[in-house]
């Protein structure tokens, strides 16, 4: 589309931003033609990347280009990203090397190893005793994040080599708390693309503007009285938080909305539940999900605003649950009450996952679910069973697990 554009309208500024931008600001892998792609800014030939969720530079970069400012030419801006031709004068270049060392080493496990029938093979295929683990590194804070740029492999060594691909990836991972990271740069040819650090988590006061603005809950009055499945899945939920600091490594969560949860206040939450009663029609008394990325991490955030700002674990729960992170999920327990007391409401169903692992340090709150929120299923996501795997995709334990389960059938 933005190629499209630029062809009918050569002078038009265009910016780009979603999930789909949000994601793809370095070189990726595209499933479309199964292989990886350059940024898709210079892919889009748009003039500015915007990643996140961005309301605060969509609005600075409105204000900007209204007075005259070329939105190529906006390059200071947070959560944003940007090609030139050359790293500007003033900023320290560190190597992505320096701070997360590439290893070649990894041996794939023999899926077979654990299986009884294995043992008794003619032709039996050696394996390594343990499931193979990832482990986690430290990620080393050689220098300040201001004015110091990290340099990731270029675009072309990333397409030939998987191992620098991960690399890259794992490098731009880290560089995700608002409070230390630092700016990337990826070269991509004759031009290199230059990341900004993510934008700083909205307040909660920010949060409920955002939320409160007059939206419609209809969907386009083009679809008429067509069905939409995302539309009925979503109608009567509603946005409680954003972010998730649980760090899976299949998830994108943490590179879109952040580890730092954003909370809106009880009072706005409130609020649109009561709206939700009073104007969309086919309401019957049922809110199907008061949630977010994840259930149960409303108002949890780490006990002190410096570690916070300081911490580059990719995950506050694994391998377990951080002792610096406040588990106190009271806020969340009164906002359910509050929910489902108030006039005309007859359920609030909670539909996005719950982290069990972080859950079952609040048994009261495991309490409420089971007893008021769970309309015959509970969403929770085991991924696996297994050790190795589990390890892999920085999933608790089936301990974990065990435990909710018991929880879970003491309340039911």
């Amino acid at each position: 589309y933005s190629q499209r554009c630029r062809e009918a309208f050569s002078d038009t500024q265009i910016i780009i931003g979603g999930i789909e931008a949000s994601l793809r600001r370095i070189a990726h892998f595209d499933y479309w033609s199964e292989k990886v792609r350059r940024s898709i800014l210079l892919d889009s030939k748009a003039d500015l990347l915007v990643f996140g969720n961005a309301e605060r530079q969509i609005v600075e970069i409105a204000h900007r280009v209204a007075k005259g400012e070329k939105a190529k030419a906006i390059n200071d801006l947070r959560g944003t990203a940007f090609s030139l031709k050359a790293i500007p004068a003033g900023w320290e270049e560190l190597d992505s090397s320096d701070i997360d060392v590439p290893v070649s080493d990894f041996t794939h496990p023999d899926p077979y190893a654990m299986t009884p029938e294995k043992d008794s093979c003619e032709d039996k295929v050696k394996s390594p005793e343990q499931p193979v683990m990832i482990k986690l590194q430290r990620f080393h804070k050689k220098t300040e994040a201001e004015n110091t740029v990290v340099r990731l492999p270029e675009y072309e060594k990333v397409r030939d080599d998987s191992l620098l691909y991960a690399h890259a990836s794992r490098v731009m991972h880290a560089e995700t708390n608002p409070g230390n990271a630092r700016a990337l740069v990826q070269r991509h040819g004759d031009r290199e693309v230059w990341i900004n650090p993510p934008p700083l988590p909205l307040t909660t006061k920010e949060m409920d503007g955002v939320y409160e603005l007059p939206y419609t809950r209809r969907p386009h009055p083009a679809y008429e009285d067509k069905k939409i499945p995302a539309y009925e899945m979503i109608r009567f939920s509603v946005t409680i938080q954003r972010g998730c600091f649980g760090g899976c490594s299949f998830c994108s969560i943490t590179e879109h909305e952040g580890r730092i949860i954003q909370n809106r206040s009880e009072q706005s939450i409130l609020q649109e539940v009561e709206t939700i009663r009073d104007t969309v029609p086919g309401f019957t008394g049922i809110i199907s999900d008061l949630g977010g990325p994840t259930a149960n991490m409303y108002r949890i955030a780490c006990k002190s605003r410096e570690i916070e700002q300081m911490c580059r674990k990719p995950s506050c729960v694994y391998p377990e649950v951080c002792s610096n992170l406040n588990t106190d999920h009271s806020s969340l327990i009164s906002l359910y009450q509050k929910a489902r007391s108030l006039p005309g409401i007859k359920k609030v169903l909670i539909a996005s996952g719950v982290r069990y692992d972080l859950a079952i340090k609040s048994p009261k709150y495991v309490k409420e679910l089971v007893t008021h929120h769970v309309g015959g299923y509970l969403k929770i996501a085991p991924e696996h069973t297994e050790e190795g795997p589990l390890s892999m995709m920085m999933k608790p334990g089936m301990g974990a697990y065990g435990r909710f389960k018991q929880l879970f059938d003491q309340y039911s």
